[in-house]
């Protein structure tokens, strides 16, 4: 069955870096989009960032564009989520997930969830 497994959170400091990493198994990679989500204290879970089969495209939710960058090399079966200038308000469970078919924000377009990774930024 699919498993994604997702590692890298943390505890980092208002304006720190983190790299999430998202580790994929039982499943094609490379034919499904993936993105990461999270889902901050009593917040609904929200679109972060999603990219195309080979990673040609991407697309970001805007209060993290220029700050988060998300990519996949196939050959690693991995795709990650570099974050930069971190804010408190970025404190969340981070989630990967592959999609049904196509890059999207929704969460209605995945079918496939890793267990989630926390990041706890401080001010």
């Amino acid at each position: 069955q699919v498993q994604l497994v997702e590692s890298g959170g943390g505890l980092v400091q208002a304006g720190g870096s983190l790299r999430l990493s998202c580790a994929a198994s039982g499943l094609t990679f490379s034919r499904r989009p993936m993105g990461w989500f999270r889902q901050g204290p009593g917040k609904a879970r929200e679109g972060v960032a999603t990219i195309s089969r080979n990673g040609g495209t991407t697309d970001y939710a805007d209060t993290v564009k220029g700050r988060f960058t998300i990519s996949r090399p196939n050959a690693l079966n991995t795709v990650y989520l570099q974050m930069n200038s971190l804010k408190p308000e970025d404190t969340a469970v981070y989630y990967c997930a592959a999609s049904r078919g196509f890059i999207s924000l929704n969460r209605s377009t995945y079918d496939s969830w890793g267990q989630g990774t926390q990041v706890t930024v401080s001010s």
